[in-house]
């Protein structure tokens, strides 16, 4: 693990274990901001040196409770920092495993936020209760999981386009700008070649009211397709 990745995972241990939500917070935010200048370094450095930063696949498995919305929260990371991904043995509102595609240096990314980020979003889960009498606890938490992994891939979103627009404007015009335009291409064939006959996930419907308190939570991280229905197979995103 590099020097950088290193201090990411530290101030990110930091924000599991902190007192406080603004603690973990300030944690948190100095992560992403590290993670996605990062990420931005080591593109360009692949760009100048040609087989650093191969395309791979790194497949994680799935735990229940709430396995789908735990699936979410890896994919929509994984999109926000450059990645595809897909889900294997999604049916009946359960995934077994995810499937991250993408350069190394992502991937490594990915792995490294997703950890710290389960973890501090189950942590919270397992005590939240539903606000409403006679609700489902299950169908809350599953929507309060949902909005956390959407807020938190708006927030990782925002944060690599930043770290982009600061490396555009100190490093000429156009050199990151096509470096990612480039990095994208290239992961979207190949992952377009390694997964050739994938379904189409369908649009996740959740019964829960718990969806403004995960966004909430997600915001609070400062660091987002959906459950499938039907036969086991492997879906694409």
């Amino acid at each position: 693990m590099s020097a950088t990745l290193d201090r990411i995972r530290k101030l990110l241990a930091k924000a599991e274990r902190a007192g406080t939500e603004a603690e973990a917070e300030t944690y948190n935010a100095k992560a992403v901001e590290l993670m996605a200048r990062h990420g931005i370094d080591e593109a360009l450095l692949a760009a100048a040196v040609p087989g650093r930063d191969d395309i791979g696949m790194v497949r994680i498995a799935m735990e229940d409770p709430y396995s789908a919305g735990k699936a979410r929260l890896l994919g929509w990371t994984a999109a926000a920092l450059r990645c595809r991904w897909v889900m294997h043995g999604a049916y009946s509102g359960k995934v077994q495993a995810v499937t991250v595609f993408g350069f190394a240096s992502d991937r490594e990314r990915v792995e490294l936020l997703y950890t710290s980020l389960l973890l501090q979003a189950t942590t919270q889960l397992v005590r939240r209760r539903p606000p409403r009498a006679g609700e489902s606890v299950a169908a809350y938490r599953r929507s309060w999981l949902h909005g956390f992994a959407a807020q938190v891939h708006e927030r990782l979103r925002d944060a690599e386009q930043a770290a982009a627009s600061a490396a555009e404007q100190a490093g000429g015009p156009g050199s990151t700008a096509l470096v990612l335009v480039d990095r994208e291409a290239r992961v979207d064939r190949a992952y377009a070649e390694a997964f050739p006959n994938l379904g189409r996930a369908r649009r996740s419907t959740l019964s829960g009211s718990g969806f403004a308190d995960g966004a909430a939570a997600g915001r609070r991280a400062d660091l987002g397709r959906g459950a499938v229905a039907g036969r086991r197979r492997a879906v694409g995103a």
